[in-house]
């Protein structure tokens, strides 16, 4: 038993340390004031409504582009601590109990237990609904 809760605490500071260090980018096209695409760890590929650049440099006409980019950049932890022997014994307990109830929430049973299955009805004597009808002729 003792084993088996050091390599779940392990798995779990390993889980723990993959998400507190993992950075990820969201990238934003806007038409407008309209969300038209998002993408995660690529660009938006966009809406194909951006202005196209003159052909000839005489061409004066500019107008402003409806359309623009965001990017939101989440940045992971840089430094890690590395010392378990600072988690207090109330967090280790939380922990351990956490795991070993979300380990046992997926194990099935080993046979099907019924609890009606010694149960037996009641004999009826007598058919209660008809008791209670009225007839109108």
């Amino acid at each position: 038993m003792k084993q088996i809760s050091h390599k779940i605490m392990s798995i779990v500071m390993a889980v723990v340390v993959l998400f507190s260090t993992m950075s990820f980018t969201v990238s934003m096209h806007y038409c407008g004031d309209t969300l038209v695409e998002t993408a995660m760890l690529q660009k938006a590929e966009g809406c194909g409504m951006d202005m196209q650049k003159p052909a000839t440099k005489d061409c004066s006409i500019t107008k402003k582009d409806c359309c623009n980019d965001e990017q939101i950049v989440v940045d992971g932890q840089d430094e890690l601590q590395l010392q378990v022997d600072t988690i207090s014994f109330e967090q280790q307990l939380f922990i351990a109990s956490f795991v070993y109830t979300y380990i046992n929430l997926f194990e099935g049973l080993e046979n099907n237990v019924s609890s009606y299955e010694a149960y037996q009805p009641p004999l009826i004597d007598k058919e209660l609904f008809k008791l209670d009808e009225t007839y109108l002729i």
